[in-house]
């Protein structure tokens, strides 16, 4: 089977279209840090046959969201895209997709939910370092200046957001493609 012809069929074009109709959502007003970003990685790394494409497409995803937002905003968000700030974001969609190899053929409610507080969990570690190594001041925080831990600690009400949002979107994507499976089971066979 051809890489074309993989891309195209049933169950990857959903899943495709899933996870860039989640990375856009990030267009629609939300409180800070509730976002899609994790659960998205972590569905791919679920779902998608071919590990590749798990760690592709939630990153071509973000990057389209990223540029319609930078087109839209402009300024400031535009200049933050190349940041390590922001690079630390796309790692982090790597590590999230590659914590979801191991859902494979185990996605119940109980892991989802488990891995998605821990790709939160790994978006707050690993973004707020990369803050912290830069120096930046995010949002008037200069605690990231003073120290890792001020910097983690100016971090903490944002936290709340990140792990509501994860378990929204896990719950919304995985729980919505399981729906799906059901009612449409050409969603069922895995493409190599």
């Amino acid at each position: 089977m051809t890489f074309a012809q993989r891309l195209l069929n049933p169950r990857t074009a959903t899943l495709t279209g899933m996870i860039v109709l989640a990375a856009l959502a990030r267009l629609l007003p939300h409180p800070p840090n509730f976002t899609p970003i994790e659960s998205m990685a972590l569905f791919a790394g679920a779902w998608f046959a071919n590990r590749r494409l798990a760690i592709l497409v939630p990153i071509a995803a973000m990057l389209l969201s990223d540029l319609v937002m930078g087109a839209l905003i402009g300024g400031l968000y535009a200049e933050h895209l190349l940041t390590v700030s922001h690079l630390a974001v796309y790692a982090c969609i790597v590590l999230c997709a590659v914590a979801g190899f191991s859902l494979r053929g185990r996605a119940s409610g109980g892991r989802v939910a488990a891995m998605s507080l821990a790709g939160a969990v790994i978006f707050f570690l690993v973004t707020n370092f990369a803050v912290w190594l830069t120096a930046t001041n995010v949002n008037g925080h200069p605690a990231c200046a003073a120290g890792l831990l001020p910097c983690y600690t100016a971090a903490i009400p944002f936290f709340q957001w990140t792990v509501l949002g994860a378990l929204f979107w896990s719950a919304l994507l995985f729980g919505g493609f399981e729906l799906m499976r059901r009612r449409w089971p050409v969603l069922l066979r895995t493409v190599a």
